[in-house]
């Protein structure tokens, strides 16, 4: 790890690399069970904490009973901006959370969470986790923290939902829009004016016309907030964020203290819901693409010319924001795959 990207982990908690808090509390053993607490970024009932519930449950058959994992949805502990912090001090032992939104502090976040153009379907994604070291860079990323990365879950493409008509990328430009992560980046490079609000303030700031295009969430999830009341467009592919992948991350010392089975089973449990939680997605968004049309939603295709001819052009914005040793390990490594896979 180079010394920029040292210095840009010990930016992220006030508290710099000091020994996490005891965590006698929440993961001692009581008659040779661990208890763990994990914070979620979902909020409770919607799908993907389902699957994060599932998860903790998966955990506990493979270990026999001997782990137990209590989930908590997003903000049930402490406000999910304060997950990281709290997670590396010992107030829980785990998070799911999503890179991106550290990426601004730790580079190589950006191209741990989601790439802007990048591989256009969840498979080519994994495989570069599992397949070709991506598993290794991002533990790295998280091992001067005190934290270990676990897994990915990866799914596939959220949309772009638009105030305005689209026809082509080039249309973006001189739009306000709201994206996150290496998004705001390459989406400023392509002529976007970018603010990255909350999640909770997408809609308002679309119905209030503060911006034109938004990123947000998963189609379904988009419908259930509402979202086809006011933006009548849905843009795919979602160009900025093709792919997905969100990670459980947990403090290290609670980690070191698992047998090889309970590792083992974190690891299992955590391939086992990626893969379910991308098909669940894959058929709701059949569903809800119905369901946006039937309340007067036009979908929006970007010719697949047009796509390729931008991922050329991101490839620029992704070096630049590969502004360190591990960032710039990580894209050269995606890049390399990618032209493997013709898509450079």
């Amino acid at each position: 790890m180079s010394n920029s990207t040292r210095r840009n982990v010990l930016r992220l908690g006030a508290a710099g690399l000091a020994a996490p808090a005891f965590l006698a509390a929440t993961s001692a053993r009581a008659q040779g069970t661990t208890k763990w607490r994990m914070q979620a970024l979902w909020g409770g009932g919607t799908t993907p904490m389902k699957y994060e519930e599932r998860f903790c449950a998966r955990v506990k058959e493979l270990t026999g009973g001997s782990l137990e994992i209590t989930p908590f949805a997003g903000g049930q502990i402490v406000p999910s901006a304060q997950a990281f912090d709290a997670v590396r001090g010992g107030a829980f032992e785990m998070m799911k959370t999503f890179d991106g939104y550290t990426a601004g502090k730790i580079p190589a976040h950006g191209f741990s969470s989601t790439v802007p153009f990048g591989f256009p379907e969840a498979d080519q994604y994994e495989a570069w986790f599992y397949e070709r070291g991506g598993l290794g860079l991002a533990r790295e990323s998280y091992a001067a923290a005190g934290l270990t990365y676990v897994a990915p879950t990866v799914y596939g493409e959220e949309p772009i939902h638009s105030r305005v008509p689209l026809t082509k990328i080039a249309d973006m430009n001189g739009l306000k829009g709201r994206f996150v992560g290496l998004a705001s980046a390459v989406m400023a490079d392509f002529g976007v004016s970018v603010s990255p609000l909350p999640t909770s303030e997408v809609y308002s700031a679309l119905d209030k016309g503060l911006i034109d295009i938004a990123d947000r969430g998963d189609i379904k999830a988009n419908y259930e907030e509402g979202i086809h009341e006011v933006a009548k467009f849905l843009v795919l592919p979602g160009v900025h964020q093709p792919t997905t992948a969100t990670s459980y991350v947990a403090n290290t010392r609670a980690y070191e203290a698992l047998d090889d089975q309970q590792k083992a089973s974190l690891a299992v449990a955590a391939r086992e819901v990626s893969g379910a939680l991308r098909q669940d997605i894959i058929v709701s968004n059949g569903e809800y693409i119905g369901k946006f049309q039937d309340a007067g939603v036009e979908i929006v295709d970007f010719d697949a010319a047009d796509v390729a001819e931008a991922r050329a052009k991101a490839l620029e914005s992704w070096k630049s924001a590969a502004s360190d040793d591990l960032s710039t390990r990580m894209m050269e490594s995606q890049i390399a795959l990618m032209k493997e896979l013709r898509l450079l």
